[in-house]
């Protein structure tokens, strides 16, 4: 690693520019290294700590690999890693590129109060993965131990001690695209963990989608990022595909852009970057955090894709932040809305460069009613009107069907489950062949679960993955809220259900509703306290807990409970002045917590 005093690593003039044309991501690193670029770390104050060039990148990893090696290690050997934005975390990835294991990022999520919570997440995706090797800092150190013990795994322990091991003796594999690159675990439940299996040419198939079409990247270009290493967006988007396109990349922790948004701002100044991503809740922070005689210091004249996703896009928060920043050189045309899951590795369909965001203004209610998107006149007073952004052109190479069920495809402008194919798509999940052929069929078409209509080859969606929670871009499976209750006395298997609605301002709010036999009025506000406790202590979320009479969830014909009923009555039987009411409560109870 260079010295913090060093510059940060230049933009790229001197090696010919590739756009992921290559067959590995060890075959990518080996060409990024040619040349001076790389990337940068700075501390939430905006000083840069560590600057890596991809020659240094190539030199470490390698080094690495041996050593990796030397610990006896099968092909294909899981090493999880504590995905922290540091240096290390790069160098270990690619060192497992180049010696053929494979690399499993874990959270660095911890919260206040929430260790056992953590602890028991680490230890679920030790154990999917089957990991056999655990690195982390050592601020998170004790936490992956906690989580292994029990487990037969060869090492766990901090990078130092890895660099200390002695140097393997066999020569590193010839790695071939056929070969797994790493395994996503999709960032949802804790409880029940699905590893995307990526392979290399999986991978280099989307990158070059992405950087050729998406992006449409030069060796001018700069990036910026402070998404984690442990989501799709971060892990493809901001570290393998400036790698893949021999670009520069500065990176700011999230946890430091949490605490301190406006250094976003700050970062994309001085570095004159020209592409950045974020979901629309990072939009909205930043947006929030900055103040009238902030607006002079920033010069945003050189970002030029602004790209939104990861969750459903609020055109709302995007035309606040265009107009507060416009006097800063902001473009509003660099909005880039785009659509992509880590079952596809990351990007799947992208909007048209320098053009904004789209929306359609569609009738809601005969949407909900009827599943198809009626558009509406600006100036209508009839029907209740949302705002849909576009989400754009499939990347080539994807196939992508709107279907009622599994079989018939709808045509344009009807709602339905998005189905695609394409040269990107996993190659199933981790030791979970059942979860793999739900989602997979024998043509290769993923059902994405998500809901979205196409008009005229654009796509557009309209809703998340089926029951999934998204709460300011973290996605939470309802299961694990449902399995917290059910563990209480006074709830049976079955008696929970939760969701999510937007509230009066658009945010999402997580609902848990309980069926409940106790009549003592004091009881039953005791279970709420106590259940809204465990959900702040257990996954760090504020919830808000109804109770409602026995026999009141609704169920699918099978008897299963109804999720997505559950919200429609939920929603109906609140909306819209006593919803509005409903997320005043919680605030109230989460303001006296």
């Amino acid at each position: 690693m260079s010295s913090p005093e060093l510059t940060s690593t230049p933009t790229n003039h001197a090696l010919p520019f590739r756009a992921a044309d290559f067959a590995t991501l060890t075959e990518a690193l080996d060409y990024a290294a040619r040349g001076e670029t790389g990337a940068n770390f700075y501390t939430g104050r905006g000083a840069i700590y560590a600057a890596l060039s991809y020659r240094e990148l190539r030199e470490q990893a390698v080094e690495l690999a041996h050593k990796l090696l030397g610990l006896g290690l099968e092909a294909g050997a899981r090493v999880a890693l504590v995905a922290e934005t540091n240096p290390d975390f790069l160098t270990f990835f690619y060192a497992c590129q180049y010696a053929g294991l494979i690399p499993v990022a874990l959270p660095a999520s911890v919260k206040v109060g929430a260790h056992h919570a953590y602890v028991a997440q680490l230890q679920r995706l030790l154990e999917a993965s089957d990991a056999a090797v655990g690195v982390a800092s050592e601020g998170y150190l004790s936490f992956l131990q906690e989580a292994s013990e029990g487990l037969a795994m060869r090492m766990v322990d901090t990078p130092a001690a890895f660099h200390a091991l002695a140097r393997g003796e066999q020569a590193l594999p010839s790695v071939q695209p056929e070969d797994i690159s790493y395994i996503q675990y999709t960032s949802g439940s804790t409880r029940f963990p699905r590893g995307v299996v990526i392979k290399h040419h999986t991978a280099l198939a989307n990158l070059q989608g992405i950087i050729s079409h998406g992006l449409e990247m030069n060796g001018d270009d700069r990036m910026m990022s402070w998404l984690p290493f442990y989501h799709d967006m971060g892990l493809v988007g901001f570290m393998l595909v400036p790698m893949a396109a021999q670009v520069s990349i500065d990176y700011l922790d999230t946890r430091e852009f949490a605490m301190r948004p406006r250094q976003w701002l700050t970062l994309m100044t001085q570095s004159r970057a020209t592409i950045s991503f974020a979901p629309s809740f990072g939009y909205d922070l930043c947006a929030r955090r900055v103040r009238p005689n902030d607006l002079e210091s920033y010069d945003l004249s050189s970002w030029r894709v602004a790209g939104i996703g990861a969750e459903m896009i609020r055109p709302e928060t995007l035309e606040y932040f265009a107009e507060l920043l416009e006097p800063c050189g902001f473009d509003r045309r660099a909005f880039l809305a785009c659509y992509g899951m880590a079952e596809c590795t990351l990007g799947v369909s992208f909007s048209p460069l320098w053009t904004g965001f789209t929306t359609h203004h569609i009738d809601a209610d005969h949407l909900a009613d009827h599943h198809r998107a009626v558009p509406l006149a600006e100036s209508a007073q009839q029907g209740r009107g949302r705002h849909f952004v576009n989400c754009g052109i499939p990347l080539p190479g994807f196939e992508v069907e709107i279907r009622d069920g599994e079989e018939t495809v709808l045509e344009d402008w009807h709602s339905g489950v998005i189905y695609l194919r394409g040269p990107s798509v996993m190659s199933g999940y981790y030791n979970l062949p059942e979860e793999s052929s739900h989602a997979l069929d024998q043509d290769g078409w993923l059902n994405t679960g998500d809901i979205g209509y196409m008009v005229d080859g654009v796509l557009t969606i309209t809703g998340r993955k089926k029951d999934l929670i998204i709460i300011h871009g973290r996605n939470i499976w309802p299961q694990d809220l449902e399995h917290i209750a059910e563990a209480e006395p006074e709830v049976r298997s079955g008696d929970a259900v939760a969701f999510s609605v937007p509230d009066h301002e658009g945010e999402e709010l997580c609902v848990l509703l309980v069926q409940c036999r106790e009549t003592d009025p004091r009881k039953r506000n005791n279970l709420v306290r106590r259940l809204s406790a465990l959900m702040r202590l257990e996954m760090s979320l504020d919830c808000y807990v109804e109770l409602v009479p026995i026999h009141s969830l609704p169920r699918t014909s099978s008897g299963k409970l109804s999720r997505a009923k559950a919200r429609m009555d939920f929603i109906n039987s609140h909306e819209p002045e006593n919803l509005n009411a409903v997320t005043e409560e919680f605030r109230m109870r989460v303001a006296s917590a």
